[in-house]
């Protein structure tokens, strides 16, 4: 993935096309993630980036009000059908009319966001106090079904990656420092899950790199990587997991 993403608008709003594909392959944020997040006793919430709703919907919790950032309109009535109020606007032009948050989340979708003004707009929404938390999620596959799986890439798609790797976010500064937001902390959520080959294609078929193909090669790349799973015994062990960041509003 391109480390300035937020500037490819034309892939940023491809994921509106397969929102119901999203909503059923993309993972959920993990309970633990939840409970953290639940634990810090927020009232109001911001969602950034919300897509179909799964983060939102999970935070929905008693005296808990949960409010959604879309930019898709697609996505966002999908997330509206889980029940999540959603306003269609790119967060940093969004016009929040003065309202504050305890908390504001973003899973996934982040790394759409100018970074500078991204932050800046958290800053302006968040009570002191308040607590910014942006998650990414990953998996991993064991070494030998990785190899496989990079070498049928570099054959048919060279241009796209496997998606089995940790999140470059883990390496590098999840966003700019700012004197608005202290102390920044990290934490990774991990866990083991048997996944399927048919459940690892849809998955690859909500990613970018594989939604730029032409649709009759990512069905042929889509079909490859199912053989290589199926020599693999079909169903594989992934490793996923959830890089989070976690950052205090002065």
């Amino acid at each position: 993935m391109s480390l300035d993403p937020h500037l490819n608008r034309l892939r940023a709003h491809s994921f509106g096309s397969i929102a119901e594909q999203y909503d059923r392959f993309r993972p959920p944020l993990p309970d633990a993630a939840i409970d953290d997040l639940l634990a810090l006793g927020p009232s109001e919430v911001l969602d950034v980036g919300c897509g179909t709703g799964k983060v939102a919907a999970a935070l929905r919790a008693p005296g808990v009000h949960v409010l959604g950032i879309e930019a898709d309109e697609r996505m966002a009535a999908l997330a509206r059908s889980h029940g999540v109020p959603v306003e269609v606007a790119k967060f940093e032009n969004w016009a929040d009319r003065g309202r504050q948050f305890d908390l504001a989340t973003s899973a996934d979708a982040w790394h759409w966001l100018d970074p500078e003004r991204g932050i800046a707009k958290a800053a302006d929404v968040l009570w002191p106090g308040g607590t910014l938390a942006l998650f990414w999620s990953f998996q991993t596959f064991d070494d030998d079904l990785n190899d496989a799986l990079a070498a049928m890439y570099r054959k048919y798609a060279p241009d796209c990656t496997t998606h089995s790797y940790e999140p470059y976010q883990a390496q590098t500064e999840p966003f700019p420092a700012v004197p608005e937001f202290e102390p920044i902390r990290t934490r990774t959520y991990r866990w083991d899950e048997q996944i399927t080959a048919a459940d690892w294609t849809g998955l690859l078929g909500t990613f970018g790199d594989h939604l730029a193909l032409r649709p009759e090669r990512r069905i042929r790349v889509l079909e490859k990587v199912a053989g290589v799973l199926d020599d693999f015994g079909g169903t594989v062990t992934a490793h996923r997991g959830t890089y989070a960041v976690y950052a205090t509003r002065r």
